[in-house]
């Protein structure tokens, strides 16, 4: 069934899990996450970022994900994930997806709170809900490259700016900034969690958001979650799954679309699974 936000993120904060968001570019990466949710009864979230759009179209993934997502028998939350561009955002609303991220974390303050009051509205109206960040989560390549960024916590998001943020933008859920970062690690991060502790108890009715999951280790999760993370967002390691699957599928010679596409739906599907578990939302569909 496809559903928002309200539907799932309040039960996992109150029970204290966290519903993951899996980006699904093509039929095979949605056919392993979707199958996950419903084989282990979880709820999900699924969709794609404005990055990943020269991978596969937004009204392809839509195309894809808006029909299964319907026909799902868990609830499926159908989210564009870290939007940069106004313009982009309302595409995303305008194809039928039920959740939206407007990163504009790298404005300066007042003109993030100006863009999600704006869009925030909007998105309502379409009976969409809305995701911001506050602080910054950069990426492992640029905190190599760019000296701005070679301390991450110079970026991390302030608790009491938390809430004066939420009351003044009415977003759904917020991404904060505590020591992730997206892409793959090359070194163990290191996470502030009494800061999602902090912020956790400035914003107790707003969940909070987890970005750069993949490479954090089990007990990262697992504090995390228990700190109050209610949605933490996965790619690289499904994305890396389904390739690894069709490379060792053709050094086995296993080289037409047939023989890859189930063995991609497999692999994407347990490794969702993996995480499902991890983060504790399986049943609670």
């Amino acid at each position: 069934m496809l559903v928002n936000f309200q539907q799932v993120l309040p039960k996992a904060q109150k029970e204290h899990y966290a519903v993951g968001l899996f980006n699904a570019l093509n039929t095979e990466m949605a056919r392993g996450v979707i199958g996950a949710a419903e084989a282990l009864r979880s709820p999900v979230i699924v969709g794609t970022a404005e990055i990943l759009l020269p991978f596969s179209p937004l009204e392809c993934v839509a195309d894809a994900l808006l029909f299964m997502a319907k026909r799902s028998s868990v609830p499926v939350v159908l989210h564009y994930d870290h939007g940069l561009t106004f313009d982009k955002c309302m595409e995303a609303l305008k194809l039928g997806f039920t959740s939206l991220m407007y990163d504009c974390s790298t404005d300066p303050y007042e003109e993030n709170v100006r863009k999600l009051t704006e869009l925030t509205r909007i998105a309502h109206a379409f009976g969409a809900t809305v995701e911001a960040e506050l602080g910054h989560v950069g990426d492992n390549d640029s905190m190599e490259t760019d000296p701005s960024m070679q301390d991450p916590s110079a970026f991390y998001t302030d608790p009491v700016q938390a809430k004066e943020f939420v009351d003044k933008t009415h977003v759904d859920a917020l991404a904060i900034a505590v020591g992730t970062a997206h892409g793959a690690y090359r070194f163990p991060p290191k996470l502030d969690f009494e800061r999602i502790t902090a912020i956790r108890e400035a914003i107790p009715e707003t969940p909070l958001v987890l970005h750069g999951g993949s490479g954090l280790s089990d007990e990262d999760f697992r504090t995390a979650i228990a700190r109050g993370i209610a949605k933490v967002n996965i790619f690289t390691d499904i994305n890396v799954a389904g390739a690894r699957a069709i490379r060792e599928a053709v050094q086995r010679e296993k080289c037409a679309m047939t023989d890859l596409m189930n063995l991609q739906v497999e692999a994407v599907k347990e490794a969702t699974m993996q995480k499902m578990r991890l983060f504790g939302s399986e049943g609670k569909a």
